[in-house]
């Protein structure tokens, strides 16, 4: 079904508007730090989305369009070798220069000639606007993480927001979370994948038919307070617990806790988190022991689960327990920047908090579909090459646009990866 121009010009609109609000809260010399080699400074994160817009949209499909400067292909390029050059993903740090005015005015140059043009774009250059849509909502989620690592590196902890933003929790924080149920699915043939006239990346298909066994999912993702009992029980210094390459990495890392964690006494036995606070978007905060854990890598979901007498789930099990469910819960529209406790009354025949709050990371490796193609040229690079050393993740978080998310999205990262809004839930099988 072709591309409705007034509905993408009203959501291109949205989204870089949403971009500028997300990054208001920093300071300039913010948005040039760079923590570590995974992250981005924020100025880059404004400038790699305008690049993006420049070099795939208006440069290739209009031939009188003249680029800004052929050197900010080089800097804001980030991994498209069919493009060309690309300056270190490590030093991004160090590009004081184009300042941050310059990239502010580019931005608004660029969206004006956007705005100019896509109601007259043909359909497959509209359809690599939709793209471009959707790939500077991913950018808008890392733009909170990685200026959440930026912020907890530094010695004053500053928040990147007032506490009196925070939005209103989900519920009450003193009702306490119940036992999850765990919910039954019988075996079956079921069809995986995007199906439908909606977007989707191309990862997201061909939709295919698999096998699923009978298995059990939790009605809810882990929390706080029970992944704490696993820290106090010795999770991290219990090597059986651990796939291998797991635990080096934890002892690499020195890893005690889930990131931004800090103890300042032991936890009672009587399971509150009276001693325990994170390094969050507000600051530093006690911890909710009702909210789901984040900032988790996979190697520390998968040993916990073991811990618990569980596993992981699979993706097809993960999106099989979505159903044709809508996307529904705590997302940035919130302006709640932290995971939500759920909801406690009523009876679980479904699974919740499926949506929102944390991505979920399943047992499932990041590779093809049956039968997937890569997008052709450039854009081919988006997904496709990095389907090896990765693991899947579901559902979105609290850092996710809404709109921005489906049933099948799969995201990925690789299973040592913390600092992003990650947290699971558990399986069995029946």
């Amino acid at each position: 079904m072709p591309l409705d121009p007034h509905t993408l010009l009203e959501k291109f609109r949205a989204v870089r508007a949403q971009t500028e609000a997300l990054v208001a809260p920093l300071s300039a010399e913010d948005m040039l730090v760079q923590s570590m080699p995974d992250a981005s400074p924020a100025k880059w994160h404004l400038a790699h989305t305008t690049w993006f817009f420049e070099e795939f949209v208006l440069a290739r499909f209009d031939p009188t369009y003249r680029v800004r400067d052929p050197r900010w292909r080089v800097l804001f390029n980030s991994y498209y070798e069919a493009v060309g050059p690309r300056h270190p993903r490590p030093a991004r740090g160090v590009l004081s220069r184009p300042a941050l005015s310059e990239v502010e005015e580019w931005r608004r140059t660029v969206d004006a000639q956007m705005i100019a043009r896509l109601p007259r774009l043909g359909e497959v250059a509209a359809q690599v606007a939709q793209l471009g849509v959707h790939h500077e909502q991913q950018h808008q989620e890392l733009v909170l993480s990685d200026a959440l690592h930026a912020l907890s590196c530094n010695p004053l902890e500053p928040a990147y927001a007032a506490a009196h933003a925070l939005g209103a929790p989900a519920r009450s924080m003193d009702a306490a979370t119940l036992p999850f149920p765990w919910i039954a699915f019988e075996e079956r043939v079921a069809w995986f994948g995007h199906r439908g006239d909606g977007f989707a990346f191309d990862n997201e298909g061909p939709a295919h038919r698999a096998l699923v066994g009978p298995f059990l999912i939790a009605g809810r993702p882990v929390t706080n307070g029970e992944y704490a009992r696993f820290v106090e029980d010795g999770g991290y210094r219990r090597v059986d617990l651990w796939l291998s390459d797991g635990w080096a990495a934890a002892r690499a890392g020195g890893w005690q806790a889930p990131l931004y964690w800090e103890r300042d006494a032991p936890l009672p036995a009587g399971g509150t988190l009276e001693g325990w606070s994170a390094f969050t978007l507000y600051g530093r905060r006690p911890l909710d022991g009702d909210a789901p854990v984040g900032h988790v890598s996979f190697f520390e979901a998968d040993a916990y689960a073991r811990w618990a007498g569980a596993r992981l789930p699979t993706e097809t099990e993960w999106e099989l327990a979505a159903g044709d469910a809508s996307p529904d819960g705590n997302f940035v529209e919130s302006k709640r920047l932290l995971p939500a406790a759920g909801p406690v009354e009523g009876a679980d025949t479904k699974p919740r908090q499926l949506f929102g709050d944390v991505w979920e990371w399943t047992s499932s490796a990041y590779l093809p579909y049956p039968r997937f193609r890569p997008l052709d040229g450039a854009l081919g690079e988006y997904n496709g090459k990095f389907m090896s050393g990765q693991m899947v993740l579901r559902g979105g978080s609290c850092w996710s646009p809404r709109d921005h998310l489906r049933a099948t999205y799969r995201n990925f990262f690789p299973p040592s990866a913390r600092w992003q809004m990650t947290g699971f839930r558990l399986a069995r099988d029946a």
